[in-house]
């Protein structure tokens, strides 16, 4: 195994990964196996040790490890569903809304969720240097129609304070931009990176700071996650989260309900249980929308209103995300 990520020069070094066909790969089906050289298995050690590997309907299983099902081929399941290419002027910049824009800032994460949109994506072109990303900050200060800046990939957090430091304080020199969102599972799946240095950028920056955690079955959260969840909040960050509808993951409003809830109570808010996009090697995690709006109902019927989040989907074309 291989450290995760070392940043300098802060000195942070994140849990040990089990990467691509490692050990703990070898015992796995041939077409698992198959399914991991394609899209390689990664997630942190200490993820991986609370997996019960050989418990197929597992949870975490099912989000984070190979499996056979990624080989099938279904009509319209595509390698780019939301026709990314054509709103990416420029390698890694994407304006898809009304303003805002988003940057990947980077292609790594931490952990490769198995029902990932982007999970066929290459990353060839996205800018590494503030000088790489001049030619976006040139059509960012150009639209007075934008106000927010979205960070995401892969995982921003996957970078370097240093770095992303750097890079929110060349976009607050653009007058326009008001707000600043942060879209990562770093808090979750490597809670350990919620250092003093990361809240501090997140802070000292003139615009408004926001992040959105994703996690999608309370199993998840642990106390070193509601713990790393805490720091960012009492720094006064604001926090909401966005989940993914996964068929024997979370399709169930006991499940929901008690992830939510959770999360409200660690003082982040709920905001989009998005339904899955249709991704090549993604379509055993489908859930139909009939049955989504049946568990959203219950939801509604059992929560207070500020811990159900909107049940949506992404079409591509459109000036936001459809509400279903």
């Amino acid at each position: 195994m291989t450290p995760l990520f070392q940043y300098t020069p802060n000195a942070v070094t994140l849990h040990p990964v089990v990467n691509g066909l490692s050990e703990s790969v070898r015992n796995f089906s041939p077409q698992a196996q198959e399914a991991a050289r394609r899209f390689p298995m990664r997630l942190p050690l200490a993820l991986a040790q609370r997996i019960s590997w050989g418990e197929v309907d597992d949870p975490l299983a099912r989000e984070f490890l190979p499996n056979a099902a990624e080989l099938e081929a279904f009509p319209g399941w595509e390698t780019d569903p939301l026709q990314e290419a054509a709103v990416e002027p420029i390698p890694g910049l994407l304006q898809k809304y009304a303003g805002r824009v988003l940057l990947k800032v980077t292609m790594g994460c931490a952990v490769h969720c198995r029902f990932c949109f982007r999970r066929h994506a290459s990353g060839a072109g996205i800018p590494r240097t503030l000088r790489e990303w001049e030619p976006a900050m040139t059509l960012i200060g150009a639209d007075h129609g934008l106000r927010e800046v979205i960070l995401s990939g892969g995982d921003p957090l996957t970078l370097s304070d240093r770095r992303l430091s750097a890079l929110a304080r060349r976009l607050a020199g653009i007058p326009h931009l008001t707000r600043l969102r942060v879209h990562t599972r770093m808090p979750v799946v490597a809670p350990e990176r919620v250092t003093p240095a990361l809240t501090h950028w997140l802070r000292a920056t003139r615009l408004t700071p926001v992040m959105v955690i994703h996690v999608n079955h309370p199993a998840e959260l642990d106390p070193a996650a509601l713990a790393a969840m805490a720091r960012l909040t009492d720094a006064g960050i604001p926090l909401l989260s966005q989940s993914v509808l996964l068929r024997g993951v979370n399709d169930d409003s006991a499940i929901l309900a008690a992830l939510f809830e959770r999360l409200a109570d660690a003082r982040v808010i709920p905001y989009y249980l998005h339904l899955p996009d249709p991704v090549a090697g993604t379509a055993h995690f489908r859930v139909e929308e009939e049955v989504a709006s049946g568990i959203i109902r219950e939801l509604w019927a059992t929560l207070p209103g500020y811990a159900v989040p909107r049940l949506a989907r992404e079409v591509p074309g459109d000036l936001g995300k459809r509400l279903v």
